[in-house]
């Protein structure tokens, strides 16, 4: 089995969202970065949870509203087992239930889905070294 790249140099990022545009965006976006590797892509919780067992991300931007697992109880299922994993609430909800994902201790941040990328991955890069990925300021 071929491990590539565990140096702690590199952002590990797990995207989550059941729309393949979104996750193909995204996945495009982060690996134009420097040091910011996406390990996984996922379309639902139960994929999500998978993938945080096998690859340990650092950061893992979950969208809320998903079928077969949705974005509020894959988080505590992940903290669960990764507790050091920051999760990124990614949410095109303009509704109440946006507000209350704040309150919630499983996500470490939210965000809207029309943020701009730039934006996006900067709040990536804040999470993960608050989660204290590598320890080493690039």
């Amino acid at each position: 089995m071929l491990m590539l790249s565990c140096e702690s140099s590199t952002l590990r990022v797990l995207v989550v969202d059941d729309h393949e545009l979104t996750r193909l965006t995204l996945q495009l976006a982060f690996s134009c970065q420097e040091n910011i590797q996406v390990v996984g892509l996922a379309s639902n919780g139960q994929e999500a949870i998978e993938i945080v067992k096998r690859c340990h991300p650092d950061v893992i931007v979950l969208d809320l509203q998903m079928p077969v697992m949705d974005g509020w109880s894959a988080s505590s299922h992940i903290k669960a087992i990764s507790p050091n994993t920051q999760i990124l609430a990614y949410s095109s909800v303009e509704d109440a239930s946006f507000q209350d994902t704040k309150a919630m201790p499983s996500f470490d941040d939210v965000c809207k889905k029309d943020v701009p990328t730039t934006e996006l991955i900067a709040l990536v890069r804040q999470l993960g070294q608050r989660g204290g990925y590598g320890s080493v300021r690039g």
